[in-house]
């Protein structure tokens, strides 16, 4: 695994490739960001904002959500994956927020957990982005990159990889490291074909020199 100079060498270079790295889920509140991160379980973000743009025009507090029919607020996120348990979710949450909390989203992560749809990553991409709290989301592209650039170890459960995270990286570099991180891997160390040859990290990064090694050895079997 990376040590602490290596991590930082790791986390400069991101931050010269994506100095404007910030969360992509359009909104402009914090409910709004809780329905979009909701809504964006195994499905892009690009998918989230199209769908959103008309959604956070019909509706705008809890109470419009549970105005209209579940068939109704289906139709209208039909174009998103798991649409149907999601519509449910929705209309629980805003039930939570509107009885339990005043119809605003709590500040505590804990608290935010407790509303359906809503785990850990989400929690703590709403505490970051709408309430400034510094905290590590780990989604697919921050266990990926973590996981090949050696940051954690490949077997590390997704809240294992967070805690490894949190002890790597100053706290006040939390929140814009995990913007970093996921643009790094979401243009850059992509799931399919990363673009190892031109990485700057290569010379630390063992799963990039793996690849790159497998690519010549293939070549010259092929030879």
């Amino acid at each position: 695994m990376l040590n602490k100079s290596q991590v930082r060498i790791c986390l400069d270079s991101m931050a010269e490739m994506f100095p404007e790295a910030h969360c992509e889920l359009n909104h402009s509140n914090p409910f709004e960001l809780v329905i979009a991160v909701a809504l964006s379980a195994q499905c892009t973000d690009a998918l989230v904002n199209k769908v959103t743009k008309n959604l956070f025009e019909k509706y705008k507090t809890p109470e419009d959500y549970l105005a209209v029919t579940l068939e109704e607020l289906q139709n209208d996120i039909r174009s998103i994956g798991l649409y149907r348990n999601k519509a449910k979710n929705i209309q629980k949450l805003c039930q939570l927020v509107k009885h339990e909390y005043g119809g605003q989203v709590p500040k505590d992560r804990d608290e935010l957990t407790k509303l359906p749809g809503v785990g850990r990553k989400t929690a703590n991409v709403v505490v970051s982005v709408a309430f400034g709290v510094p905290a590590i989301a780990v989604d697919t592209h921050v266990e990926r990159v973590s996981k090949r650039l050696g940051f954690c170890r490949w077997k590390d459960s997704v809240l294992e990889v967070e805690k490894t995270l949190m002890k790597k990286i100053p706290m006040e570099e939390w929140s814009v490291s995990h913007h970093r991180m996921i643009f790094f891997g979401r243009y850059h160390c992509k799931a399919q074909n990363p673009q190892c040859e031109t990485c700057p990290l290569l010379d630390l990064c063992r799963e990039g020199k793996k690849r790159l090694k497998g690519k010549v050895d293939h070549g010259a079997a092929n030879r």
